[in-house]
């Protein structure tokens, strides 16, 4: 009986005082969340309450595992994997409040800042050094001490420190691509070139960038769709980023009307109609003939927005506008197609069966 009692009483207890502490350290930080609403650190760090759990977990039952005289054929491998499962847990609960504090960083600089770009820019930076950090830094240290703990893998393990050289030149020329890549993420988090949230014209796809990660970069295009390039693309072509030093954009719409067209009246109409729209952000506007042929004119409006998002709904509401009223108030001012009204004779018309 003794033998059943004294394992279950350990490992109950391990569990009962681990849950316990868990739940210590839960309220320890909600309660400081309450005493500084203006922080969201302590809130965020709350999702390290799981992996800091298991790791408590595991290293508990790895000290007290002797406790229970289990007397087990297996005991060292049983302890190797709980020492395993501690070390996993550990890179979990790393990557767990890694992710808080950056999020913290990034709410914080955001609070402190208007400059939409900068906190964008912040934001792709935190991320891919997250990414960096996640897949070289922990999960390799991760990887390894786990081969560590286990004797017959522990040559293994130590072969792989010795041989990191070797590995990293084979991995370089194997995996050149995937390389290129990684440079090329850290050159658009840190140069600057290309942010989240910004808005690009890529491959003749207007979007948004919606993600950057290691390797590949999406595009979320303006109908949903999303294009996903690799990141070295953006630093070896050409494209278009509208939000490259503001995010203010200058909107364009061109007319092809008569000659007959009354500019000033239609650039005084242009003027009013931009006063009552929200998207316009009052910078500036404008309406000039910018070219003449023999059958027409070509009128360029423009009018300035705060954002991509509000130039297109702008120039859309601009175009039907002007069109709208130049058909109200001005019809002979639309575009006109010459034609000619031809007449045939009788002698013509009789001599069409004998051609057929």
């Amino acid at each position: 009986m003794e033998e059943l009692v004294r394992p279950l009483i350990v490992v109950l207890g391990t569990v009962a005082v681990t849950v316990s502490v868990g739940l210590v350290v839960d309220r320890l930080l909600r309660y400081s969340a309450r005493r500084r609403p203006g922080s969201h650190l302590p809130t965020l760090l709350r999702r390290v309450q799981l992996p800091l759990q298991v790791m408590l977990g595991a290293v508990a039952l790895h000290a007290t595992y002797p406790l229970a005289q289990l007397e087990l054929r297996h005991d060292a491998v049983i302890r190797n994997v709980l020492a395993t499962a501690a070390v996993m847990a550990a890179a979990w609960l790393a990557i767990r409040a890694a992710d808080a504090v950056a999020e913290n960083l990034l709410r914080r600089y955001a609070d402190r800042t208007s400059e939409v770009a900068r906190v964008r820019q912040l934001r792709t930076q935190l991320g891919l050094v997250r990414r960096i950090v996640t897949s070289v830094l922990v999960f390799t240290t991760a990887a390894v001490a786990i081969l560590l703990l286990f004797p017959t893998l522990r040559t293994l393990g130590t072969s792989m420190l010795a041989s990191a050289g070797v590995i990293g030149i084979i991995a370089g020329v194997a995996a050149q691509s995937t390389l290129s890549n990684l440079v090329a993420g850290l050159q658009i988090a840190f140069g600057d070139s290309v942010k989240i949230g910004d808005t690009v014209v890529v491959e003749g796809e207007w979007g948004t960038v919606e993600e950057i990660t290691l390797a590949f970069l999406t595009v979320r295009i303006w109908d949903d769709r999303r294009l996903t390039m690799p990141v070295s693309y953006f630093n070896s072509k050409p494209y278009e980023n509208w939000s490259r030093g503001g995010s203010q954009v200058t909107g364009t719409v061109l007319l092809h009307l008569d000659h007959s067209t009354p500019v000033s009246a239609l650039r005084d109409h242009l003027h009013d109609f931009l006063r009552d729209r929200p998207e316009w952000d009052g910078r500036n506007w404008n309406l000039l003939v910018t070219d003449s042929t023999p059958t027409n004119i070509v009128i360029r409006a423009t009018m300035s927005a705060a954002d991509a998002d509000d130039v297109w709904d702008l120039r859309c509401a601009v175009r039907e506008e002007l069109l709208g009223w130049v058909g109200r108030h001005h019809p002979g001012a639309l575009p006109k197609i010459p034609t000619t009204i031809t007449t045939v004779d009788a002698e013509s018309r009789a001599m069409e069966p004998a051609r057929l």
